[in-house]
């Protein structure tokens, strides 16, 4: 019977995970960031979710955060780790090194617990880890939004466990009886879990390339987008949702997840994997040659974060378009309340929100708001829709 549950890394899986399961079982949370750490301790999210802090807030959860990881795993009977894996180029596949230096350490413990793995990994990488390891190691994929981590933990839409046997349908039943909602449970191989994973983000990625081409289709001939997406659209083949064009596919997952299911086919034949990929950088090199047509004197960046409530803006498709502007020598501003500094890639970030708006000839949003609403006659937007 699992009780105690070691979690590792404080990102929005970790934590949205953490806060989660310590609605029923002990959860100890580590990582090295002792900022993360207090803040927890605390009861304040070091993340923007208003769910996570809410659940901190006014929920008994039993969870606390720790900074060493031998004394975290001691007592664990179930060690999950939430660790980041950034696609690494020059070998074309994620970098994993983080996870592999902590199932060392937890081999050369005395702590067999089992350990779930909830980073993206390479399909075939937990097999060749478990090959190394006296713990047995499981892939459980999660498909989280920024900012609403714990909302879809809390209904997901299935679970996948890397385990067809009763360890996996014991792990299925611990994250099972923490949620709100009914949901599909499927016990897999670990191959299989990661394909999943993998298949559904380049999925997603290919259905955001697909209506950006659309956009852009229509907006090289002069037709109404929105006309042409809601016709689309209305056939319930097809359906109507994550259709609202954008600058491109962006943040943590969909570009890395791509290009990873890419490098995993190797010799296998494909056609579509590769072209979601290139179809993304298409996209991007077409909106930015589209502002600078318009030829502005200055470019105002309204937020370098790729949707509402989300405080990431990794991988965001508006840094390459900044890029573009740069090489093209129009003079950018950048309005991002997280950003502290004064300077982003060169550029002046304005701190103060009416001062942006009128020191910007043209203001490009990937996601319009109501910031913006003043000034919407010189907003450039691909968001016909308002949301994200």
């Amino acid at each position: 019977m699992i009780n105690n549950i070691t979690i590792v890394g404080i990102g929005y899986v970790g934590l949205s995970l953490s806060v989660l399961l310590s609605q029923k079982y002990k959860v100890n949370i580590h990582d090295k960031d002792h900022s993360k750490i207090d803040l927890i301790n605390n009861k304040i999210s070091p993340i923007s979710d208003d769910l996570i802090q809410d659940f901190l807030t006014n929920k008994n959860l039993k969870i606390t955060a720790s900074s060493c990881l031998e004394k975290s795993i001691k007592q664990a009977e179930l060690i999950i780790l939430a660790l980041p894996t950034n696609f690494d180029l020059a070998n074309n596949s994620f970098d994993t090194s983080i996870i592999e230096n902590v199932v060392s350490i937890i081999n050369d413990s005395d702590n067999l617990a089992p350990i779930l793995i909830k980073s993206t990994v390479p399909i075939g990488f937990t097999e060749k880890l478990n090959a190394k390891v006296k713990n047995r190691i499981i892939f459980s994929p999660e498909f989280l939004r920024e900012g609403m981590a714990l909302y879809d933990n809390l209904h997901p839409s299935r679970i996948i466990v890397g385990d067809n046997g009763e360890l996996g349908e014991q792990i299925a039943q611990i994250f099972s009886s923490c949620t709100k909602n009914d949901h599909q449970v499927f016990l897999v191989s670990n191959n299989e879990a990661e394909a999943i994973k993998l298949f559904s983000n380049t999925y997603l990625a290919n259905r955001v390339a697909f209506f950006n081409e659309l956009d852009t289709f229509c907006l090289h001939h002069n037709l109404s987008t929105r006309a042409v997406i809601d016709g689309v659209s209305s056939d319930k083949r097809i359906g109507d949702y994550y259709n609202n064009p954008s600058f491109g596919f962006g943040g943590y997952c969909l570009p890395k997840d791509t290009i990873q299911l890419l490098s995993n086919f190797v010799d296998t034949p494909q056609e579509i994997i590769g072209a979601t990929v290139k179809s993304n950088k298409t996209r991007k090199n077409f909106i930015a040659n589209k502002i600078i047509e318009l030829k502005p004197n200055t470019v105002g960046v309204y937020r370098l974060t790729m949707k509402t409530g989300s405080d990431n803006y990794r991988n965001s498709s508006i840094l390459e378009i900044i890029e573009a502007l740069n090489e093209n020598k129009i003079p950018t501003l950048i309005y991002e309340p997280l950003i502290k500094e004064n300077l982003f890639m060169n550029n002046h970030v304005i701190k103060d929100i009416n001062q942006f708006k009128k020191q910007s000839d043209l203001i490009v949003a990937n996601r319009i708001h109501e910031d913006l609403n003043d000034v919407y006659a010189k907003v450039f937007t691909r968001d016909l829709y308002k949301e994200n």
